[in-house]
């Protein structure tokens, strides 16, 4: 028989989407150098299964339907451009290479103009989940040639997540890098998602003196309402986590080391070049990069001094507080991530819909949360719309909780707890919001120094002042 399906790469994502794959009605013929790795897989969950194990990159290219789709499920960088290499020779036109790794989006525009020379198609998809949603339903982001997404979409529409509504959790991103381009965004969210639940987390636990357990049932409680997502629910599952051998909350025996594989500080980067403001987000690289100096941060515990331990206020109230400044902080992470998705479509001219990938984002993947539905009804009813701030409802959401978002963060700041990602979601909306920022005083530096002119309120043109000889005067 020919499968209709292949993978490179078998390790717990490239297998998982395999058995997906199967169980959805389509063969899969498999390889991974690693023949150990595919051996077990052969004989252990694909045993019984269509599902076939190859020892050759031949052999997948033999066993598989006309034209062929094949996923790489490899580490990103080298590996790919190396993976790539040895099927190229044995591709035909219009097969299908589908990078599914945190490939860097320039890497994915470069491999699919060389393959497109040749006629072989490349799809690079952002592929979001982790393992269970890998096995049972992730978010896919394919981006690539319209025809290629005609003939995968049957395998991909099937084995995506759904939302509530019953919709896969797929959806054709754009040409070329574009998918790859929207997965690296969708995980800068979720850099400063997870900050800043960590910070309110900090606050509460270092700085109002609650448990871990407390925390699990609060963090549970949030989870029914305008907060309720993925990371808030596994929040409260790890806070509920006792340490067998010592008896203590699991999360308290754990280092505070963040890792990180790069497509947070690649999204960073990027905002950079595009001249898309994402605060939240490079707090929360930062707020990484922070934490991997715990030998320094040690060393300074013991001589640098903060502000004296004083009571913190009524803790219902500052509970409260918490939890507006958290939802208020998300709405600012979400402006800015979709901010600069906006600014990348016109840039690359990748015609992004952004009401599509928040659908894409509700289900399976690491950020979904019931913000996404009004995210999504917010470009519904506006698809030009120039920021999420400026939507009704998400305006009127962060009205109500302004107080509480500012008693936070001044609270944080008065306590010595650090609080990067929302203290900067706060400033964003304060800049944002100002109609007048201290700009002019750096344009006028600026020109002191270097003559760099700057224009006026009062008239049209370009003007420079000889700020020596007016300071004379």
């Amino acid at each position: 028989m020919k499968y209709e399906f292949g993978i490179v790469g078998l390790g717990v994502m490239g297998h998982n989407l395999a058995l997906n794959i199967e169980r959805n009605g389509f063969p899969v013929v498999g390889f991974d150098l690693d023949q150990k790795k595919a051996r077990e897989f052969a004989l252990g969950p694909a045993a019984g299964k269509q599902i076939l194990v190859v020892e050759s990159p031949d052999l997948l290219i033999q066993a598989l339907a006309k034209p062929r789709r094949i996923l790489l499920m490899v580490p990103a960088g080298s590996p790919v451009d190396a993976v790539i290499a040895r099927l190229k020779p044995l591709l035909e036109p219009q097969d299908i290479l589908i990078d599914g790794g945190n490939s860097y989006f320039l890497d994915t525009e470069r491999r699919g103009a060389e393959l497109e020379r040749d006629g072989i198609h490349f799809v690079g998809t952002g592929i979001s989940g982790g393992a269970q949603g890998a096995l049972w339903g992730p978010a896919l982001m394919p981006g690539g040639q319209p025809e290629a997404w005609q003939a995968l979409a049957p395998v991909f529409r099937a084995i995506a997540a759904r939302a509530e509504d019953g919709q896969p959790c797929v959806a054709y991103i754009g040409p070329r890098g574009a998918g790859h381009y929207v997965k690296m965004v969708h995980n800068g969210i979720e850099y400063a998602d997870m900050q800043l639940i960590a910070e309110i987390y900090d606050f509460l636990h270092r700085g109002l003196g609650i448990s871990a357990g407390e925390l699990a049932e609060l963090f549970a409680e949030w989870n029914q309402a305008e907060l309720r997502s993925y990371l808030i629910e596994i929040t409260a599952d790890i806070l509920r986590k006792t340490d067998q051998e010592t008896g203590l909350p699991l999360v308290d025996v754990i280092l505070d080391e963040a890792a990180q594989k790069g497509t947070g500080k690649w999204t960073s980067q990027n905002a950079l070049d595009l001249g898309a403001p994402i605060p939240t987000i490079n707090a929360a690289v930062e707020s990484r990069i922070l934490s991997s100096l715990k030998s320094q941060r040690s060393a300074a515990s013991r001589v640098l001094r903060g502000p004296q331990n004083l009571p913190p206020g009524n803790r219902a109230d500052l509970i409260l507080a918490a939890r507006q400044a958290l939802y208020a902080s998300k709405i600012a992470a979400y402006a800015q991530g979709f901010g600069m998705l906006a600014a990348a479509s016109q840039e690359y001219q990748y015609d992004l819909n952004l009401e599509s990938i928040a659908g894409i984002w509700r289900a399976g993947c690491i950020i979904r949360a019931s913000l996404l539905d009004q995210v999504m009804r917010a470009y519904h009813h506006q698809p030009d719309l120039t920021n999420l701030l400026l939507d009704d409802d998400f305006r009127s959401a962060v009205e109500q909780r302004q107080q509480g978002w500012r008693t936070a963060v001044q609270t944080a700041v008065g306590l010595g707890i650090p609080a990067l990602a929302l203290a900067s979601s706060l400033a964003y909306f304060d800049a944002y919001r100002a109609e007048r920022l201290p700009a002019n005083l750096t344009q006028a530096q600026r020109d002191y120094f270097g003559a760099h002119t700057y224009r006026r309120l009062d008239r049209e043109g370009v003007f420079h002042t000889d700020w020596q000889a007016a300071a004379d005067q």
